[in-house]
């Protein structure tokens, strides 16, 4: 659920358009801005420095020299070479790419009451060829607009949290069992283990419960099959599209039919899972059983605000957006936390103080963990999700004394952002206290987007990474033997090249 950024299309060919990110304005008020010179005198469009002229060429050099994994460190490294504001051209994707908070303030002021996303053409060829209806991740224009605004009052709004957030603290507080079952099974007393494969079946599990009220069972000692299947679907989904990305849709599945072929079978199993949670709530539903709170799909359904189709479109969208844009967080910052003793145990104190009382709501709890959220903050800025924001500004925008265009295709470099020490003092230092001051840090977080399409899943993500935290602190202390930085690798989402080996052990 996180803002997914890749190369993107700059024309307005593309009819609907990504969003991993959306949701209400993130910033009430735009930071003030520098005053931009009228457009008439501003350098031409053709004047902002490019990385490379030829669009096949430079798809041709990528694909040779397999490029696609460090894309992240590429534009980093464009960045530093030819400033804040550059243009790039891969294959059928051109775009401005832009470094800085103050022009990621600019496109939202430009963006108009439809924002547009980038266009991922093979998820929609596979919504196409399969008669699916498209959910607001993938929805441009009225359609969106219509599906978001419901959408908005169960998944994040602040009552709709509310509901939810019982749910995700159960699975949070499992998850601290499964650990401990696996550590009285260690005669040390310890446990080391790569969480990778444990964290995505944490995700699912909370995913799941919250959206369709329905628990899986993946924690427990023989896990689901079936939903392991789906995990691997979501991970090969994810794999297979960044290499999609730049081919016309008419071609895909003519240049690599087994990638395309893989892509599809993905999706179908993806939809498969999903199809098969929305069945079984919906027959409950039907049926007329007892009225409680039993997630966000029975919520939409008891409010007969959209139609079937439609939370059906919208339900499979959350649920394979919502396993990896928190599982990946969560390893980086456990990583982060274990090379950093200090910071875990500042936080463990805040979680003490905040959590000791058993009767207080969840989410006064998580109100007065203001540490704990700037821990989430910082994992997000050195590590995010996706590595660019995009918008493509509804009007003429005037950005680095240079004219853009409306409809052109802009990306916020949130990778290379977080690492710049034009934006951060000491950017490489994990210090998530540095978002508690009083230092202007308006769109310098843009892990989940702004403005009005930005992650819709941002409140069940920040809850779900909370609380999980909240409970692993209250009952481990974290260590790793590898102080060493984490490489990470570009796959369609950020991720861990090799994943960390944590140490946990119980607090008496």
């Amino acid at each position: 659920m996180g803002a997914c950024s890749r190369m993107s299309p700059r024309s307005a060919r593309c009819r609907i358009f990504r969003s991993f990110c959306a949701g209400r304005p993130c910033h009430s008020v735009a930071p003030a801005v520098a005053t931009k010179p009228p457009l008439s005198k501003a350098l031409p469009f053709e004047a902002i420095p490019r990385s490379g002229h030829n669009a096949w060429l430079n798809l041709y050099q990528f694909w040779r020299t397999n490029s696609f994994p460090n894309f992240h460190h590429i534009m980093q490294k464009n960045f530093q070479n030819l400033g804040p504001i550059y243009r790039e051209t891969v294959g059928t994707y051109d775009s401005v790419h832009l470094l800085l908070p103050r022009d990621a303030a600019l496109l939202f002021q430009s963006e108009g009451i439809f924002p547009r996303r980038m266009g991922i053409n093979s998820w929609i060829a596979h919504r196409t060829l399969r008669s699916q209806k498209c959910g607001i991740f993938l929805l441009n224009g009225e359609e969106w607009r219509a599906d978001r605004l419901i959408l908005n009052k169960e998944v994040i709004s602040p009552v709709g949290t509310r509901k939810f957030l019982p749910f995700l603290n159960t699975v949070a507080e499992d998850f601290a069992e499964f650990i401990h079952r696996l550590i009285r099974k260690n005669a040390r007393r310890s446990l080391t283990v790569d969480l990778y494969h444990d964290l995505f079946r944490f995700t699912l599990e909370a995913s799941s419960y919250t959206l369709y009220g329905e628990r899986l069972g993946l924690l427990d000692e023989n896990p689901n099959p079936e939903s392991q299947h789906f995990i691997d679907a979501v991970e090969k989904m994810l794999r297979t599209t960044l290499p999609l990305l730049f081919i016309p849709s008419a071609l895909m599945r003519w240049v690599n039919n087994k990638l395309w072929q893989e892509h599809m079978d993905a999706w179908d199993a993806i939809f498969k899972h999903a199809d098969k949670c929305i069945q079984n709530i919906y027959q409950e539903f039907c049926l007329g059983q007892p009225r409680k709170y039993s997630g966000i799909m029975a919520e939409l359904l008891l409010q007969g605000e959209m139609s079937l189709d439609s939370i059906k479109a919208n339900m499979i969208e959350l649920t394979a957006g919502g396993v990896d844009t928190t599982a990946m967080p969560l390893l980086f910052t456990l990583f982060e936390l274990a090379r950093n003793p200090h910071v875990q145990t500042a936080l463990r104190e805040e979680i003490k103080n905040a959590a000791g009382v058993q009767s207080r709501e969840l989410s006064r709890v998580l109100n007065d963990m203001p540490l704990l959220k700037g821990a989430i903050k910082e994992s997000l800025r050195l590590y995010p999700v996706g590595i660019t924001v995009q918008r493509y500004p509804m009007r003429d925008v005037v950005i680095q004394n240079y004219s853009v265009p409306a409809g052109t295709l802009c990306q916020v470099g949130l990778y290379a952002m977080g690492r710049s020490p034009e934006v951060f003092k000491d950017p490489e230092r994990y210090d998530p206290s540095r978002w508690l001051g009083k230092e202007d840090n308006s769109f310098k977080a843009l892990a989940f987007g702004f403005g009005s399409r930005q992650c819709i899943g941002r409140r069940l993500a920040e809850a779900e990474m909370m609380l999980f935290l909240m409970h692993v602190l209250r009952n481990f202390k974290i260590d790793t033997v590898s102080k060493a930085d984490i490489k990470t690798v570009y796959g369609f989402i950020l991720m861990p090249e090799k994943s960390p080996l944590l140490t946990f052990r119980p607090i008496d």
